[in-house]
């Protein structure tokens, strides 16, 4: 199984190679399409893998299990793969439209590469130290993306951004270094029974803190999230939608992993802690972005929101909740990506992304429109788009757990969503231009492009799939959410001995 799971790292990487040796010629934005569409194909491979096996597992070299570097996938490692690769896809082919030649001659496509690669890997990591390589790897790559091109205002958002992101590498690689000093391994798996015999249980505690505030600055949670709205609404769109779409979705992922296969000896202290912090993250995000009138920078502060929903549904530590925040986590990367193709077409028609500034969009561009009403629905959770059922296992979740206030907090944040959605519509789309300007389509820039369509209608269409038929996908989370409450697969297939 090596290289079912290697080749989804390999081939950005090759990718990234290849088109940084390209990067002054055309051959290059090419280069990392055709490497994008081979992810795809790589991380379908391995999503077959893992429905015919259960978990995957190789150790690289042939070092067994704790002491080498393990690559391993489950249900959750696998559908992040595809969802990363999926998104890769669209970004590549957006950037056809949007990515100038100059900024493609500084390397775009190879750091685009390198940043997929360091995503993938994260999601496949077995071990503790080479989770903390990859977040180095797309720290790297995500940093020279967000300054890409120059500009005091996207070098102003990339120190903040990197600043509060090594603030949080800091915190993550101390806990490491305690979590080893204590266990004497960071093989996942192998933490796993580590952690549950270690002495000092109230160490382990502090320790496991540690990694929530690390995997919390990541995930931009409640009250680490001000790096976010900081820097989302400075790149390119190309760049703000990736971001959007992957980023903080590593750090969630990196909190459901530890906190259902390491650190379950006191969910009474580090669950409760995980419901405030979730609640605050929903509500505060979506405050923040009902107080905004840049389109960017409401969506930048929904990333924050969602986000809330996906840890709450690891907080309540219930086959239900957790398998709606395996649900929403998918659906969400998908959405909130396309959300920010959508502004990225917007401004190139309106030529501004200040909701003041603009209107009319709904006579200049119908279409865009239209599929802007589809992400903005499922954000809001509107029936029977995909957003819907996602919020709707989540509160379920909560009133079986009669914790009606939390179900109250989640009901009452999708409403506030729909007031943010309605108000770009209302500003961007419908009301006339404040200029008194009557845009026709034919008044389009030239650099509105098919390119830039294609993505947007493909992944409204995977939105509504989802929306319409979502049993199947409810099936998947179900199982991804009951392999992290019973990881015993997971610890057999990485160490092949009984747990």
């Amino acid at each position: 199984m090596s290289w079912v799971l290697v080749m989804p790292i390999a081939v950005p990487f090759v990718t990234a190679v290849v088109a940084y040796l390209a990067r002054n010629y055309p051959a290059g934005r090419w280069i990392s399409l055709a490497g994008s569409a081979l992810s795809l194909v790589a991380s379908a491979v391995l999503m077959v893998a893992v429905l015919n096996e259960g978990v995957v597992a190789a150790q690289m070299s042939n070092w067994n299990a704790p002491f080498g570097i393990t690559l391993v996938a489950d249900y959750l490692s696998a559908v992040m793969v595809v969802i990363t690769a999926i998104t890769g896809l669209a970004t590549a082919i957006y950037a056809l439209g949007e990515i100038p030649e100059e900024t493609e001659s500084l390397g775009f496509y190879a750091l685009f590469q390198v940043l997929i690669a360091g995503v993938t890997g994260a999601f496949l990591t077995g071990d503790l130290f080479n989770l903390y390589v990859w977040f180095e790897v797309m720290l790297i790559a995500s940093f020279s993306l967000l300054v890409i091109g120059g500009g005091k205002e996207r070098l102003d958002a990339g120190i903040k951004y990197v600043a509060l992101n090594l603030v949080s590498t800091l915190v993550f690689l101390s806990g490491i270094g305690l979590l080893y000093g204590v266990t004497g391994t960071l093989n996942m798996a192998d933490l796993r029974e580590a952690v549950a015999n270690a002495e000092n249980q109230g160490l382990i505690t502090v320790i496991a803190m540690m990694f929530m505030v690390g995997f919390g600055v990541k995930a931009a949670v409640f009250p680490l999230f001000f790096w976010l709205p900081a820097s989302y609404h400075t790149p390119y769109f190309t760049i703000s939608a990736v971001f959007a779409g992957l980023l903080t979705k590593v750090g969630v992922y990196a909190l459901m992993r530890m906190f259902t296969l390491v650190f379950v000896g006191d969910v009474g202290f580090t669950h409760e802690i995980l419901i405030w912090v979730s609640l605050l993250t929903m509500f505060t995000g979506v405050i923040g972005a009902a107080a905004q009138s840049d389109f960017r920078k409401i969506l930048s502060f929904h990333i924050i929101s969602q986000i809330g929903y996906m840890t709450l549904g690891l907080a309540l530590f219930t086959p239900l909740a957790l398998m709606g925040g395996v649900f929403y986590l998918v659906h969400h990367i998908i959405v909130k990506a396309n959300l920010f193709f959508v502004a990225g077409l917007a401004k190139q028609y309106a030529g501004s992304t200040d909701l003041n500034r603009i209107g009319g969009l709904y006579k200049s561009a119908p279409l865009l429109a239209a599929l802007f009403i589809i992400p903005a629905f499922s954000l809001a959770g509107f029936p029977p788009l995909s957003g819907f059922w996602a919020k709707y296992l989540i509160v379920k979740a909560a009133l079986e757990l009669d914790a009606w206030f939390i179900a109250f907090v989640s009901l009452l944040v999708g409403l506030l969503t729909i007031f943010s959605m309605t108000k770009i519509w209302g500003m961007a789309f419908w009301k006339p231009h404040p200029d008194g300007i009557d845009p026709t389509p034919d008044r389009a820039p030239a650099r509105v492009t098919l390119a830039m369509m294609i993505p947007i209608i493909a992944l409204a269409s995977m939105t509504i799939v989802i929306g319409f038929y979502p049993e199947p996908f409810v099936q998947f989370a179900q199982t991804a959410a009951e392999q992290l409450l019973d990881p015993s697969d997971y610890v057999t297939t990485v160490l092949g001995v009984q747990p």
